[in-house]
């Protein structure tokens, strides 16, 4: 087993996708109090407790005081507020104004000291686009890395193409001492369509919503039926539509402007596809909603996410969606790290 330090943890999708392909988490840094209590629910064998504090204020030596053994791997995906798509509307991200951005500094800081094997990083595509407050954060993350004594690659990867039931593009920088071989990212083994565009590779078709609820078990939830101004016209969208059923290009009476709302308004699943990426704190009209008129439950969100059923989520309903809105798909992470120990 590769004896593996997580920082930034949240609920431990990375952490057990790594563990199902050869890692053992020993270690884990998470400052929610949530999400922690789910590690440690989840993950009773790690060497010591979740260590929940600021990672600007936790030394490298305190991290790994637990292990036992030298670190081989280094995990984790740095909060991706000041990096979000989502997000770039407001001008002080744009600005790179927000505190977050430095930690994808810590992320280094932590890999430079601890000088494990090798390293995955996870995080929003968007840090690759070539914008002012994207770009240049990319661009001094790769040379820390290579100043921490690292060559890396990197790539944007579809949960999707994994087997997962959900569309989700991610970044994944991985990497290894200098002078090993560098690890390669794994290939698809899923195919299907994303956005009216041919996704993925090998032989398998992408795994649908329909195909993963179906397994699910659940029971209502307190606030799962839609309330407001526009739960009206949810049950008029037709499965994997959104608002623009209600435009004058779609098949409903035309209340909205084209394309005057986020995609995610009144999002729907379609059993036939993939769902649409999942948000951590999705507003009061974003979906995706489930097709029978209603928010996902937390069972079935955790199935979107490739989560087993006995995995449990600490907290309250807020704190689950936000918990599993944040995680790495843990099939997917599972490739990702497969991929990197082979290197090793």
């Amino acid at each position: 087993m590769a004896v593996t330090v997580s920082l930034f943890s949240g609920c431990g999708g990375l952490d057990l996708g790594a563990e199902s392909a050869g890692a053992e988490v020993q270690a884990a840094l998470e400052i929610d109090d949530d999400a922690a209590d789910s590690l440690e629910k989840n993950f009773r064998h790690l060497a010591g407790p979740v260590v929940r504090q600021d990672i600007l204020e936790v030394a490298t030596d305190h991290l790994l005081a637990p292990l036992r053994s030298d670190p081989d791997l280094l995990i984790g995906g740095p909060p991706c507020t000041p990096f979000s798509k989502s997000g770039m509307w407001l001008e002080w991200k744009r600005d790179g104004l927000d505190p977050d951005a430095s930690l994808l500094d810590e992320y280094v800081r932590i890999l430079r000291e601890a000088q494990p094997r090798a390293f995955i990083l996870e995080n929003v595509r968007a840090l690759t686009f070539n914008n002012k407050q994207s770009r240049p954060s990319f661009e001094r993350l790769l040379r820390g890395i290579r100043k921490a004594g690292y060559d890396c690659r990197f790539d944007v990867l579809n949960a999707a193409d994994f087997g997962v039931p959900q569309n989700r593009q991610r970044l994944f920088v991985v990497g290894s001492r200098r002078g090993t071989p560098v690890p390669e990212l794994p290939l698809p083994t899923h195919f299907g369509m994303v956005e009216r565009s041919h996704s993925g590779g090998g032989d398998t078709p992408h795994t649908t919503a329909g195909e993963a609820l179906r397994r699910v078990r659940s029971e209502p939830e307190s606030g799962e039926l839609m309330t407001g101004k526009w739960a009206d016209l949810l049950p008029g969208i037709p499965p994997g539509n959104n608002y623009l059923w209600y435009t004058e290009r779609g098949g409903g009476d035309p209340l909205f402007k084209w394309r005057s709302r986020y995609w995610n308004f009144l999002l729907k699943l379609s059993p036939e596809a993939p769902s649409p990426t999942i948000q951590a704190q999705p507003g009061p009209n974003v979906g995706p909603f489930h097709w029978e008129n209603r928010r996902l439950r937390v069972p079935e969100v955790k199935a979107l996410f490739g989560f087993p059923p006995s995995f449990e989520i600490c907290g309250t309903r807020r704190a689950a969606q936000a918990q599993l809105g944040n995680s790495v798909p843990p099939p997917l992470a599972a490739a990702v790290t497969a991929s990197v120990l082979q290197s090793l």
